[in-house]
């Protein structure tokens, strides 16, 4: 005998409003689990870049130590090393723009901050879908519920008594709403979480790389972990 709480039963069973709320909140399943797999492979791949460029600095010059960041295919960490030598170049080279009011330091750490805000813009795209769904599914699987025990509230009131055959298919699709908009939120909620602090450890390596290209592109060498007075120069520029 088939369940008056089954999901089939729902489906067959439900009124228009009861199925718009069903496929809207599958919709935002599917795109919340859309957004955790691509951006989690996102941070994967940025996390091993991250790794990795610590090797730029174990180069003897810079075009050496940027083939080492591998192509430029997204990386972060190739695309600031870029900037900040086209930034010293440009300020080197040109002398009728504005930014001759800046020094050099200036006009590099400007660059590289845009540099990383372009990429923190990128890097976060998608998140205000998780934080959307995470929010509000479970109000949505709530309104479902409400629908439900009205449908329940119409059958007693039909059929003058509260029989369980009354009443079981839409208490059931209830329950089943209330379950659907927590199933829809939770792994939202949960994937926002966990990217927001995928996105966090990227960005420190991120602004760590771009402190030691700062200082190698205003001074000619990296400003090593032992403290601000102690430099290493482990490029020769070229």
């Amino acid at each position: 005998m088939d369940s008056q709480f089954g999901l089939v039963n729902l489906w067959t069973q439900g009124d228009i409003v009861t199925k718009g709320t069903a496929l809207l909140l599958i919709g935002m399943s599917l795109a919340s689990w859309i957004v955790i797999l691509i951006k989690a492979l996102d941070v994967i791949r940025y996390k091993r870049l991250a790794r990795s460029s610590s090797e730029f600095w174990h180069s003897e010059d810079f075009a050496t130590a940027l083939a080492k960041l591998g192509k430029d295919d997204g990386n972060p960490f190739r695309a600031l090393a870029l900037e900040g030598r086209e930034a010293t170049a440009h300020h080197r080279n040109t002398k009728v723009h504005l930014h001759d009011t800046l020094d050099v330091s200036d006009w590099v750490t400007r660059s590289l901050r845009n540099g990383i805000d372009e990429f923190t813009a990128r890097l976060q795209t998608g998140l205000a879908v998780l934080a959307s769904v995470g929010s509000t599914a479970p109000f949505i699987g709530l309104f479902g519920t409400v629908w439900g025990i009205y449908h329940a509230l119409m059958s007693i009131s039909t059929a003058g008594q509260a029989t369980i055959d009354k009443v079981a298919g839409p208490i059931g699709e209830a329950l089943i709403m209330t379950a659907l908009g927590l199933a829809v939120a939770i792994p939202a909620v949960l994937g926002y979480n966990a990217l927001v602090r995928g996105n966090k450890f990227v960005l420190t390596k991120l602004n760590s790389f771009a402190h030691d290209l700062h200082a190698y592109f205003v001074t000619g060498a990296r400003v090593s972990s032992g403290g601000p007075d102690t430099i290493v120069v482990p490029l020769r520029k070229g």
